[in-house]
């Protein structure tokens, strides 16, 4: 198993790592590879999704116990979408972006799981925000939010899920 790891994270590597030089004037390489990782795992949630709503969740409303019913849109994200794409980006962040903390596994994963938490959170209530108080239009409020999510994601697990103690 370590082999396969060894393997993934290192082409991995070697594919990022050979597009940097287009970009080693305009940011550093852990940004590069945070913007490369975030990328793939932001486009795979989004097929993911797409699969899920089309061919999984096919009612508008899906019924999880008598009293508690979630719309099919959030059923594909947060029952589908979610719980594959977490472990991945999880893995490309410890194994690629974040390569150099010695925090222990079970203490990133936890942290990454809080700061995923509170990235969902601001999506949520960014959207709400541009699309109803601001009436901006949906996807240009999309766009507006990701750029919003991003920068807190990357500076959250820059210094707080992959972080080393300080002495």
């Amino acid at each position: 198993m370590h082999q396969i790891h060894e393997f993934t994270r290192n082409l991995i590597l070697q594919f990022i790592d050979f597009f940097y030089p287009l970009f080693k004037k305009i940011m550093p390489l852990q940004t590069f590879r945070y913007a490369a990782c975030g990328g793939f795992n932001t486009v795979l949630s989004i097929v993911l999704y797409t699969v899920a709503y089309n061919y999984i969740f096919t009612r508008d409303t899906i019924q999880i116990r008598a009293n508690f019913a979630l719309s099919r849109h959030i059923a594909a994200d947060y029952l589908f979408a979610f719980w594959i794409a977490f472990p991945i980006g999880f893995y490309l962040s410890r194994y690629v972006v974040f390569q150099e903390s010695s925090l222990p596994k079970n203490v990133q994963l936890f942290r990454y799981f809080i700061v995923t938490c509170g990235a969902m959170g601001l999506n949520y209530i960014f959207l709400k925000f541009f699309v109803e108080a601001l009436d901006i239009n949906g996807p240009i409020a999309k766009i507006f939010t990701t750029v919003f999510v991003i920068a807190f994601s990357y500076i959250s697990q820059r210094n707080f899920s992959f972080k080393e103690k300080q002495a």
